[in-house]
């Protein structure tokens, strides 16, 4: 998670996942994903090499 970034209470932000710079954070966020703005969204979905997604 980046500096400045407001997650509300009883979100889930799935393992690795990234956060970007002063993103609010308002529903779960998926494993494996980018996400940005206000509200965040998804905008990628990272490819992790031995992940059995």
């Amino acid at each position: 998670m980046a500096p400045g970034c407001i997650v509300i209470q009883g979100v889930e932000i799935g393992d690795n996942s990234v956060i970007g710079t002063g993103a609010v954070v308002n529903k779960d966020i998926p494993k494996n994903s980018v996400a940005v703005g206000v509200p965040a969204k998804v905008v990628k979905k990272l490819d992790i090499e031995g992940d059995p997604e």
